[in-house]
């Protein structure tokens, strides 16, 4: 660190490779699991910290005065260091929390500052990926949550700037780790009815946020929640939600609109069709035979007067006969809807007052 900040540092020797190459090893050597504290039983931690005291706090400070020496370099690490950053920040402890934790609001005042629009857009969106990541892979807690709120509102509040827009965002970022941490604890329930509460709460911030690559990939999250307990109706309704941001164009498909299934496809009309015939498959299966042929009407379009496929257009058509056949002759039982409130304390988080 005494050699980067000596002969590393100024306008004229900064070497970014360098710098970015110890930030990575000190992230990857405060989080590895030989370190991780806490794993241990009491004895053996104990016997560590006698010996050695807790070398991810030493670490994690040395880290957090490398960033703020870096000056007006920062904006070169911006948002690649945002991840690993936040590995640092989520380490289960306080005071190393309470060290790094406002390493994410210098972040936001330097891209404010540097770029253009005046905003931490680049910032925000990385950290509402990374946060998404770990904590789906089972890091952070309740106290992380409190700690980085009060932290960022603290911080944000004394700033002239930031003081509004960054507010909003603690509180956002506060609010997505709520709705994550909720739904990481409820995967685990019995309750299936739970999980796609939770799943549809982070799937309504997502798109509010116009993050299509998490919220399709939280949609065929609820798509399988719903197979597996054969609800194939609304199976059929989330995955239409997915094919609602198609065209029915040849326009490339970009990476973030293919869903998990691994559809290969080059363009969004292909995927889209695919989209659909499956759709049409889970209506059939929910006996809701009236949205399958208004599915099939707007596919048939498409087979006869864009890609002429006469031969799809003709199995399209034989399905849609048995769909007419099936609403006149099958058996149905009549739906039944209910309107359910959960109100009061005794409810979860993510159901209360709704």
């Amino acid at each position: 660190a005494s050699v980067l900040n000596r002969f590393f540092l100024d306008q004229a020797s900064f070497e970014l490779q360098l710098w970015n190459n110890y930030f990575h090893l000190a992230v990857a050597f405060l989080t590895h699991e030989s370190l991780q504290l806490e794993t241990f039983s009491q004895a053996k931690r104990n016997k560590i910290m006698k010996k050695y005291g807790d070398m991810r706090k030493e670490i994690g400070f040395q880290i957090r005065d490398m960033w703020y020496n870096l000056g007006p370099h920062k904006i070169k690490f911006i948002p690649s260091m945002v991840g690993p950053i936040l590995e640092v920040t989520l380490t289960p402890e306080p005071e190393l929390r309470k060290a790094t934790i406002p390493i994410f609001f210098d972040m936001m005042q330097c891209e404010f500052n540097f770029s253009g629009g005046r905003n931490f857009r680049m910032f925000e969106n990385e950290l509402i990926t990374k946060l998404d990541q770990e904590v789906e892979g089972g890091r952070g807690d309740e106290q992380y949550k409190i700690l980085l709120e009060k932290l960022l509102l603290e911080h944000c509040r004394k700033h002239k700037y930031l003081s509004s827009s960054g507010e909003v965002f603690a509180l956002l970022v506060s609010s997505l780790l709520e709705n994550l941490l909720d739904y990481r604890a409820i995967m685990h329930d019995g309750s299936k009815e739970n999980r796609m509460s939770c799943t549809v709460n982070l799937l309504n911030f997502y798109k509010e946020k116009k993050r299509e690559d998490i919220y399709i990939r939280y949609l065929y999250k609820l798509r399988d929640l719903h197979t597996d307990s054969e609800s194939y109706t609304e199976a059929a309704y989330t995955l239409l939600l997915h094919a609602e941001l198609l065209q029915w164009s040849d326009q490339p498909c970009v990476q973030h609109l293919l869903q998990r299934d691994s559809y290969y496809v080059y363009s969004q009309q292909e995927l889209k069709e695919k989209l659909y015939q499956e759709i049409i498959v889970f209506f059939d299966r929910g006996k809701m035979w009236e949205k399958a042929i208004q599915l099939s009407k707007e596919l048939a379009d498409m087979y006869e007067n864009k890609v002429f496929d006469y031969e799809s257009l003709g199995n399209l058509l034989k399905k849609r006969a048995t769909f007419y056949e099936n609403i006149m002759k099958a058996m149905r039982p009549q739906p039944e809807y209910f309107a359910v409130g959960y109100f009061g304390h005794g409810f979860p988080s993510f159901l209360r007052n709704k």
